[in-house]
């Protein structure tokens, strides 16, 4: 049994891996600008203001580029604020979390600002002890910082933390660190299920189904 947990939040605990798809259909439906069917496939590989450049010129957009980023982040912040969701059975496995008396932290590439507006709108946020984001830390999960500034925050040696994460290179991280690695499914990441189920310790389809070995 794990003495710690700790969590990632987007795509592990919250349902929120669609938007970042969904982002340039969205700014250009809010100016009544038809998108192309396979937006989200261009856009993709791109960074926020590589695609902001190529809305602007793709679309003939008169807006500057900087202010096409401001409307696009302006959506991601109310999609933080007022949309998402939390996965199925999340709250239900904290609450199990908690009453076995396990401490829980947030390790997240998420805004912090907005990741606290999605905990408390889903109430979830008095779950967890503390959070932990890389861009504060500057790093990515690709390296162990994190989950090792986690480990010292929680006061335990990563053999007994558990490291809950739908990500591929988070969960090969957390493995190398000497963490219990938990891989969770989501939509997004199907590709690497049969690679995150391989080298996860316990494999997680839904947190209503529980765990699996």
């Amino acid at each position: 049994m794990i003495k710690a947990a700790i969590f990632d939040a987007d795509g592990t605990l919250l349902d929120s891996m669609h938007i970042w798809k969904e982002l340039g259909t969205r700014y250009l439906e809010s100016l009544n600008v038809e998108p192309e069917e396979n937006l989200s496939s261009v856009l993709y590989p791109m960074t926020l203001e590589q695609s902001c450049r190529y809305l602007k010129y793709h679309y003939c957009l008169k807006a500057s580029e900087d202010k096409i980023l401001n409307g696009i982040l302006g959506i991601i912040k109310g999609f933080y604020r007022d949309e998402v969701r939390l996965k199925d059975g999340v709250k239900d496995f904290l609450s199990a979390m908690r009453e076995k008396n396990i401490p829980m932290v947030i390790a997240t590439s998420c805004d912090r600002g907005l990741l606290v507006s999605a905990l408390k709108r889903n109430k979830i946020a008095g779950f967890f002890a503390e959070i932990f984001t890389c861009s504060e830390l500057n790093t990515t999960k690709r390296e162990p910082e994190i989950f090792m500034a986690c480990s010292e925050f929680l006061g335990l040696e990563p053999e007994n933390i558990g490291v809950f994460d739908d990500a591929l290179f988070a969960v090969e991280t957390a493995k190398r660190a000497g963490f219990i690695t938990f891989g969770v499914e989501d939509e997004s990441n199907i590709n690497d299920r049969r690679r995150i189920k391989a080298i996860s310790d316990y494999y997680i389809e839904s947190f209503k189904g529980g765990l699996k070995q």
